[in-house]
């Protein structure tokens, strides 16, 4: 074994005997819009997403598929498992089977398998002082879909479907023969979290510039109306022990904190190599702070 679950890390590895490493992972989701293809289509980026954050190839994906079919019709599941197999099927992955059950709540995710070298495995950890921080998606997917649910689709929601539907075969690819020193998939932990886990497993400080922090259109008014996740609370103790800068405002605290689906890559990278890769792949990247000695807490937020 590779990588276990030691330090949270996106995905299970185990070593083969031609220098490869196997990666495993498994995830899945409520739904976050009402149309069933674009529901697969999320769920599947966001199952894929980690072995793309462990700097692997996938190459086959097991559907898990929770389902009140005593009150939805099945072709509504026909078309979620649809939509999850474009999405994947995009990416040269085939799903090859799966698993369904009879649920009063719909949920829908896959386990997925993938390829990379076992000398060259992306970890959630090995951050090191003077690296910079690096994310490939704006955030702000748990507040929208807050707001969604309110009927408050504004703008900025179509965009952050489209977003969520999206893989990170892309980011990942052109990160390929950049340094990188640590790198993970911002999901159900909030951008907060994730840079708390990273740091933490690095054993240095991470900080995080609030001003830099990109957010998806919309997210401001949303907040400003005040919505909010359920995650926001428990992602904080998650994060704990962190230090906020009394000036930084609340509802932008809120951002950091709320739980994503099918986020973006977060990439601690010695210098300026990675993100140019990735802005000549045609890839969002913004850069939001820096790799700290260890101080007296694993996260600040200025």
């Amino acid at each position: 074994m590779l990588v276990g679950t030691e330090t949270a890390d996106d995905a299970g590895a185990v070593r083969l005997a031609d220098g490869q490493a196997l990666l495993a992972t498994v995830d899945f989701i409520t739904p976050l819009v009402d149309d069933p293809i674009a529901f697969g289509r999320i769920a599947a980026a966001n199952s894929i997403s980690d072995i793309y954050a462990m700097g692997g190839r996938p190459i086959l994906a097991l559907s898990i598929a929770c389902y009140p079919a005593d009150t939805w019709p099945l072709e509504a599941l026909r078309d979620m498992l649809q939509g999850g197999i474009e999405t994947l099927g995009a990416d040269g992955v085939p799903v090859i089977g799966g698993h369904s059950v009879s649920d009063p709540e719909m949920k829908l995710g896959y386990a997925v398998v993938g390829l990379a070298r076992a000398d060259a495995l992306w970890r959630n950890v090995g951050a090191r002082p003077g690296d910079r921080l690096l994310l490939t998606k704006p955030i702000g997917t748990g507040i929208l879909s807050s707001a969604a649910r309110a009927g408050e689709m504004g703008p900025g929601w179509d965009a952050a479907v489209a977003q969520m539907s999206r893989t990170q075969r892309d980011a990942a690819r052109s990160l390929e023969g950049c340094e990188v020193h640590a790198v993970t998939d911002v999901t159900g932990f909030g951008l907060a979290g994730h840079a708390a886990e990273m740091a933490r497993g690095s054993a240095v400080t991470i900080e995080i510039q609030s001003k830099a922090v990109p957010l998806l259109e919309g997210v401001q008014d949303a907040l400003a109306r005040g919505r909010r996740t359920r995650g926001e609370a428990p992602n904080e103790r998650y994060a704990s022990p962190w230090r906020v800068a009394p000036e930084v405002p609340r509802d932008l605290v809120a951002s950091i904190l709320d739980p994503q689906t099918s986020g973006g890559l977060l990439i601690a990278a010695p210098d300026d190599a990675a993100e140019r890769a990735l802005q000549r792949a045609g890839v969002f990247v913004q850069a939001i702070g820096r790799v700290l000695e260890r101080e007296d807490v694993p996260l600040v937020i200025r």
